[in-house]
Formats: C-alpha cells, structure tokens, sequence
C-alpha cells in the first residue's frame, strides 16, 4: 500500500510538473517577425522583403533567412534575394552576407556586407560601397519573382 501511494504521488508531479510546463510554453510570445528585429540591430524594416518564410539568429549573430522563392525587389537599384540569405549580423554591421546581388548597369554584383549609422545604410560589394537614405528600406517591399513585371 505504501508504494501504491507513492506511486500516485510521482505520478501526480509529474502531471503537475508537465501541466506547468505545458501552461509556460503557451504564455512565451512567438518568435519575432525578422522585420520588428532589425530595428533592435540599427536596420530599417525594409532591408528583407515581406516573403520571409523563416529565419533563425545565434547567439553569435550568425543568421539565415529562408525566403519563399527567389525574388526581386526595385529600390534605387534593382536588388536580387536568393531563397537563403546569410551572414554575421551585430548592431549597425552585417559582414559575410551572401544570398543578396544588386543590378549595377548590366552586371549583378553581390552585396557582401551592409552598415548602418546616421539615417544611411550602406552597401559594400567588395572593397567597393554604395552609401543611400534609410528611409527607402523604412517599408517592407513586396517581393517579385519577375524583375521585369512592372514594365510588362
């Protein structure tokens, strides 16, 4: 009889433990939109288009951003983002970034770093860079899977 009660009382604990649990995971808020982070890291909104389908950061600043398709957005530049994105990301610095080319003239360059400070973002391709207003990555931009869409 003695182990019998015993018994019911682990296992009582442990629903009570797994309740608890349970009751905890519910009240933790969802992952952030990875347009609401940037802010926190000095990035407008708009650097990454709306069709992020997931991202995920470390606690080294390692990141990846998974898109739905590869697709194109027009800023002052037409900026080309491939299905996965990645790079090092720390306040006003993202350095080893590949997924992201933009159109210079007629060629496609990749964008291999981007900062910002002071209302600029801007863009190194190589030693080269291209400094413009944040203000045009403030609003998140519809991603387009034909670069050439808009002139059809």
């Amino acid at each position: 009889m003695a182990s019998s009660c015993s018994s019911m009382a682990s296992i009582s604990i442990l629903l009570l433990s797994l309740a608890i649990l349970f009751e905890i995971s519910l009240s933790v808020p969802p992952t952030e939109d990875v347009h609401d982070l940037l802010p926190t890291y000095g990035f407008p909104r708009g650097l990454i288009p709306s069709s992020v389908k997931e991202y995920s950061l470390s606690e080294d600043g390692e990141f990846e951003v998974h898109m739905d398709h590869p697709c194109y957005v027009q800023f002052d530049d037409l900026v080309y983002y491939d299905k996965k994105i990645k790079g090092h990301l720390s306040h006003g610095s993202i350095v080893d970034l590949t997924g992201i080319q933009a159109k210079k003239l007629f060629l496609w360059v990749p964008v291999t770093g981007i900062d910002a400070a002071s209302g600029y973002v801007q863009f190194h391709v190589g030693a080269l860079s291209e400094t413009l207003p944040a203000e045009q990555f403030e609003n998140v931009h519809v991603c387009k899977s034909n670069p050439y869409a808009n002139y059809i």
